[in-house]
């Protein structure tokens, strides 16, 4: 279905909700207690965290490296200072934002969410996001770089809607708890265990945690279980507080970059730009064939119908020099493919123990011919997503192995 850019003149503006005062400055302190050490306080550098957000004060105790164990092996904290949040509301808004998105937003009951795509008619992916439903509004959760961009999208597309839009990313605080603790941990600060386990991916419930309430997400996770808590930030820094306390590691953006490599998830502006068409990322998770008619919809079926694209999204291992992002793959000469997201990741707390990882795109005929794909100072090897950190660790210690001999 060819969708028509509507008529500038149509256009009913959207109602902009005043934000609360309180969300416009606030800040975290929090005390960590770690054995023997003494409670301590310093300030994490700003550039991680944009003023429009909490600032969450602790003490730096452990490197990069050990933050990514604790986030594959315990539990790991982390602010979620880049998340925003777009509100829609009005009668309209249940069929409008479905023929928005990519997913089916139309089957959505009130706490549960999809992962979605925004499209342009020409079907290129111009934005991603979770949208879960409320009994009375839909809550967009994306990117905080993305939110002025998507409200002025959506925005051209309400006519005679009766749909509004506001962002409310300022309107609470986000703390980010991934591990395979994390639930035990929650658990142990207070926050009723069997609700967590009964939390189906992409699911949100209100629980109660000392005599408030908090919001929580269960996250996408491929590798290790993920949990939002949205809550004001007062209650952000008690939460934070105990975790903390009982065990979490605070963790920076560094070891939170290897672990999404590791899980394989595209970032958007990075691995997904607007260039991509949706089945070119391999997120099928984002995509509902079934639910009608949307923007960019005919592109999508059309590539749906004819079986396949001719390139995709995948990860390599990297043999040889540490590659910029954006190298490219050649096979014979010719370019198959490229590099999106490339690092060299620790497995082990002293980094004894490194894969070289990228995410990337590669030409299906170039991966289904299995010949080496070269770039400039190494080869690039696919593997599967997610990445198995103990395949990783086993291949280093057999290539130690066969060095030694």
């Amino acid at each position: 279905m060819q969708v028509v850019a509507p008529r500038a003149t149509a256009v009913i503006h959207t109602l902009r909700i005043p934000l609360e005062p309180q969300s416009l400055s606030r800040n975290i302190n929090l005390s960590i207690h770690r054995y023997n050490q003494v409670y301590a306080e310093f300030s994490l550098p700003s550039a991680m965290t944009p003023a429009t957000h909490s600032d969450i004060n602790a003490p730096t105790v452990t490197s990069s490296a050990s933050q990514l164990t604790a986030l594959l092996n315990g539990a790991g904290i982390s602010p979620l200072d880049n998340t925003g949040w777009i509100r829609a509301t009005g009668q309209d808004r249940v069929r409008w934002l479905n023929g928005m998105v990519t997913n089916s937003v139309q089957d959505l009951k009130p706490g549960h969410g999809c992962y979605n795509f925004v499209l342009s008619v020409q079907g290129r992916i111009q934005g991603d996001a979770y949208i879960f439903a409320e009994p009375d509004a839909l809550l967009i959760e994306t990117a905080s770089t993305q939110v002025p961009g998507l409200m002025a999208l959506l925005d051209r597309f309400i006519i005679m809607d009766d749909v509004e839009l506001a962002d409310v990313s300022s309107a609470r605080t986000g703390l980010l708890i991934s591990g395979p603790q994390a639930a035990s941990l929650l658990k142990g600060i207070g926050l009723p265990f069997e609700q967590l386990e009964q939390l189906g991916e992409l699911e949100m419930r209100t629980i109660a945690w000392n005599a408030t309430s908090v919001s929580v997400i269960r996250a996408y996770s491929p590798l290790v279980p993920h949990f939002e808590i949205w809550t004001d930030s007062t209650t952000a820094a008690d939460l934070s507080t105990a975790l903390l306390s009982a065990g979490a590691i605070l963790c920076e953006p560094q070891s939170r970059e290897w672990l999404r490599m590791l899980e394989g998830t595209p970032l958007y502006g990075r691995d997904i730009r607007d260039r991509e068409l949706p089945q070119e990322t391999a997120q099928t998770r984002a995509l509902h064939f079934a639910k009608g008619c949307y923007l960019g919809q005919e592109i999508v079926e059309r590539i749906r119908s004819r079986g396949n694209v001719h390139r995709t999204f995948t990860a390599f291992r990297l043999e040889g020099r540490l590659p910029d992002a954006g190298s490219t793959l050649d096979v014979d000469g010719k370019q198959v493919g490229e590099l999106t997201s490339v690092a060299a990741i620790p497995l082990s707390k002293d980094a004894s123990k490194t894969v070289q990882l990228a995410l990337g795109y590669i030409r299906r005929e170039a991966l289904d011919r299995a010949v080496p794909l070269l770039y400039t100072g190494g080869v690039a090897v696919p593997v599967s997503l997610p990445y198995s950190t103990a395949e990783a660790a086993g291949l280093q210690a057999a290539s130690e192995s066969s060095e030694r001999v």
